[in-house]
């Protein structure tokens, strides 16, 4: 089972999230900012790290730029932005814009588990 990590300051986009992923099979944890998705991330392991762009006092390229430098930098993370420009040109796995299907987030987190190279930089 894949261990997700979701990070977003809006409740009910956290919430839909976290309900979606779980029923899709998945064995999800929320933060309601970056700083506690970080102090979850230390904590534990995650497959997958799912962040929002803008969320208050450390945000989705913040978060990104810590799993990039920390002793996991391959742990795939997908960004999530009703302003995706403000996430491009970072080292994103995915970038997905604000409203998405979640037929394409679980086809998005699909392929980057089913990618060798991901999963094999992830641990």
């Amino acid at each position: 089972m894949l261990r997700v990590l979701v990070m977003d300051d809006e409740n009910e986009i956290r919430e839909l999230l976290e309900r979606a992923l779980t029923l899709a099979g998945f064995d999800v944890e929320v933060a309601s900012n970056g700083h506690e998705g970080i102090e979850k991330y230390i904590e534990s392991y995650f497959d997958v790290v799912i962040t929002d762009g803008e969320m208050p006092h450390l945000n989705g390229n913040g978060v990104l730029n810590y799993i990039r430098h920390s002793n996991r930098p391959g742990t795939p993370v997908i960004g999530i932005s009703a302003t995706p420009w403000m996430l491009s040109g970072q080292d994103f796995d995915v970038i997905l814009p604000k409203p998405f299907s979640l037929k394409t987030l679980l086809d998005e987190i699909e392929e980057i588990s089913l990618n060798p190279l991901l999963a094999a930089n992830a641990i």
